[in-house]
């Protein structure tokens, strides 16, 4: 049990998943035929005509991008209706055949490097257009597009896939190659990350509302995501039971009690993602959702061990709605306002405390009244290993209260601090509200904590 803990906790991330989680935001951008028809998923049989945006400038999506502090923009290069937002060979269904015929991958990719961002695709496997579909030589066609998009525009950060696949019961049915496709973005894009439900680099949170699951844990079983490397053994359990039910919407993903039925683990972290706007595609009606939304989601994301994934889709004109605009820069500066200016205070860590279970005390220049979070920071190039934590706070008046308990750490957790006497009886509460000192807590952890940040705000 011991030795499998410490395999656990040496389980490591690329360098090109350490590059992913110091993005930690990044845009997605829905345009398609269904900006046009008012639709979310498109059949494939909407004329290349009913795609004309007049006032296309991806300059501008990417200066909203930047207005919220996201480092990077992934294009839907092509959705399930298989419009190709390129002008692909393979195919008369793009931007070639449309009234306004321009490369808008292209034109998408060269505003990123201009702004400074980076620039990734999704291309969808699902593809309700193409003749091939649902025949062994979609594949073919598949890859020869994906090859178009992987040599075609500079640098690729990520690569987005989907599992979706129709038609439906009495449909076409496919069987995607993801080994196939994988190999071409090694190949042409070695430092691209890959998303897809069950790995390699990145894996789906579950769920398209941007809720976090309260533990989220950046090392998983292998049975989740098959298409990652294990990095240990079999656990303690794995002969006395599977995992093979398990799939990302579920809650328990690399906590102890699953992980010791895996027959081995792997590194492959969270996103979390979610629209701006209740739909993925433009539609008039529709209006952003709150600022206090989109920074609860920031908290439970950025906050909790994962990358947050933000979509933002262009109007038929072709630029990012105003309204969107202007949330998208209050986000920003919300967050530049709760994060940018961190409290004056020297960390130490407590001599002759357990490896895994060491104390940190946070002692500030001079007595403070107003707290918000402490940000943690595990040094995760070596593993995640934190299981569970506590923050307390040693008051002026010399009392110690709990203002934040937690699970795992990783990349970074944001912990909210909570105020000790809001449920106290105010009568009774004789307490000073200045803080003179914190004190971190690793309450339990698979082998010696390596702390890299504690910072408060």
């Amino acid at each position: 049990m011991v030795q499998f803990l410490k395999e656990a906790a040496h389980v490591r991330p690329s360098q090109k998943q350490l590059n992913w989680f110091s993005m930690e935001m990044y845009a997605f951008i829905h345009f398609s035929p269904n900006t046009f028809t008012d639709l979310e998923w498109g059949d494939g049989t909407e004329p290349e005509s009913v795609f004309n945006p007049t006032r296309l400038d991806c300059d501008q999506w990417v200066a909203a991008i930047k207005a919220a502090g996201l480092k990077g923009m992934v294009l839907t290069a092509k959705h399930h209706d298989g419009f190709c937002l390129w002008p692909s060979r393979y195919t008369e269904h793009s931007v070639k055949n449309c009234p306004v015929p321009r490369d808008i991958v292209g034109e998408a990719a060269e505003a990123c490097k201009r702004g400074g961002i980076k620039f990734g695709f999704y291309l969808s496997p699902w593809d309700r257009n193409s003749k091939y579909y649902g025949t062994p030589a979609y594949n073919d066609y598949f890859c020869n597009q994906l090859t178009e998009l992987l040599t075609q525009y500079g640098d690729i950060f990520y690569v987005w896939f989907d599992n979706a696949c129709g038609e439906g019961p009495n449909g076409k049915k496919q069987q995607y190659d993801f080994p196939r496709y994988f190999e071409l973005i090694h190949k042409y894009q070695p430092n691209a990350v890959i998303f897809n439900d069950f790995g390699p680099d990145i894996r789906w949170c579950g769920n398209e509302a941007g809720i976090a699951r309260h533990s989220e844990w950046a090392v998983v079983p292998t049975e989740l995501c098959r298409y990652a490397t294990a990095q240990t053994g079999a656990g303690p359990m794995a002969d006395q039971g599977d995992l093979s039910y398990m799939y990302n919407t579920d809650q328990e993903i690399g906590t102890l009690s699953n992980i010791l039925y895996s027959k081995g683990l792997a590194f492959v972290p969270s996103e979390i993602n979610m629209s701006i706007r209740p739909g993925w595609f433009w539609h008039e009606k529709e209006e952003p959702h709150s600022l206090e939304r989109l920074f609860n989601t920031y908290l439970t994301s950025v906050g909790a061990n994962a990358c947050f994934h933000l979509n933002i889709p262009p109007t038929r004109e072709g630029l990012l709605d105003e309204r969107d605009v202007k949330r998208l820069k209050e986000f920003g500066d919300l967050i530049r306002q709760e994060f940018g200016m961190p409290i004056a205070a020297s960390v130490e860590k407590v001599a002759g405390c357990p490896a895994t279970q060491p104390k940190y005390t946070v002692t500030f220049d001079k007595p403070v009244r107003s707290l918000k979070y402490v940000v943690l920071s595990e040094e995760i190039a070596e593993g995640q290993r934190v299981e569970s934590f506590r923050i307390t706070a040693d008051f002026a008046s010399g009392g110690q209260y709990a203002l934040y308990q937690g699970t795992c750490i990783g990349h970074k957790h944001i912990c909210q601090l909570q105020d000790p006497f809001a449920h106290q009886n105010p009568l009774i509460d004789d307490s000073t509200p200045e803080i003179r000192q914190l004190t971190v807590q690793v309450t339990a952890a698979r082998d010696e904590v390596l702390m890299k940040e504690i910072t408060v705000y």
